[in-house]
């Protein structure tokens, strides 16, 4: 199981984290006093079960919980809190649980036990693809490795079609901007999707890249993207944005302007 603790007293933090270590069955434990970083994380990276205190500094737990599950739907929250009154509220929200402090490890343990999503032990990689400032890809919080710079920036350019099919001979025209499309270049390109799609298979990701005989295109509800959150106007992403999109691509200044127009909208 991988697990969250949000709360804005280290010592509270401290004080859960040491009795999660007595609960068989947990992969990873991350703390957090900001939960502002707990959601960043939550884009990043599968998460089973949240542990949240209520109130906190800037955005209490209830809040904290709507945004969590729009995130990750299945996540689990158990609400850790010094006061009984928010039970209620809790439960509303459809909590997984609900501790008083101070926790026992035998209410840890009885609260897991009886989870309102089931802890999926082999689910597939959380992927975030990052592409404000340089493109990068990341699975369960690691840079993916492209063994081409080629078939690298052929995967930024489906992520920046945002799922739309694109043809061997736009990827060609992309790719080698200046050259003739030929016999010659139809073979390095398909050799370039050939890389392309052999790196993602060897990081058991192959299901984010759609191929059909002459086209290909990227399965926008298989990762998490930077760039698709803003679309949608979500305020981490935008706040994130500085004006910088895939640097490393020419051909990615036409997006950079859409955005640029965006921000100017949301901020008048």
């Amino acid at each position: 199981m991988n697990i969250i603790v949000v709360d804005d007293e280290q010592i509270a933090l401290k004080n859960l984290n040491e009795k999660l270590t007595y609960i068989s069955g947990i992969e990873k434990v991350t703390l957090f006093d900001e939960p502002k970083l707990a959601l960043e994380y939550l884009k990043r990276n599968f998460v089973d079960i949240a542990f949240l205190d209520i109130e906190m500094y800037g955005m209490n737990g209830l809040e904290f919980a709507c945004l969590a599950k729009e995130i990750l739907p299945n996540i689990n929250i158990i609400f850790v809190t010094g006061y009984s009154e928010y039970a209620l509220d809790a439960f509303s929200m459809h909590a997984s649980g609900y501790l008083l402090k101070p926790v026992t490890i035998e209410g840890i343990q009885k609260e897991i036990e009886n989870l309102r999503s089931p802890v999926v032990l082999n689910h597939k990689s959380h992927i975030f693809i990052h592409t404000f400032g340089n493109f990068e890809v990341f699975v369960d919080e690691k840079p993916l490795t492209f063994t081409r710079a080629k078939s690298k920036e052929l995967l930024a350019y489906l992520v920046d079609r945002k799922g739309a099919s694109v043809t061997i001979a736009e990827i060609a025209a992309v790719l080698w901007e200046d050259k003739e499309y030929n016999r010659s270049l139809q073979n390095q390109t398909q050799t370039v999707i050939s890389h392309l799609m052999k790196t993602i298979k060897d990081a058991k990701i192959e299901y984010i890249v759609i191929k059909k005989w002459n086209s290909l295109a990227v399965d926008i509800t298989k990762f998490d993207c930077d760039y698709y959150n803003m679309l949608r106007w979500d305020m981490m992403a935008i706040n994130t944005y500085a004006g910088e999109y895939m640097t490393n691509y020419s051909w990615a200044e036409l997006t950079t302007g859409m955005l640029y127009q965006k921000t100017f909208n949301y901020n008048c």
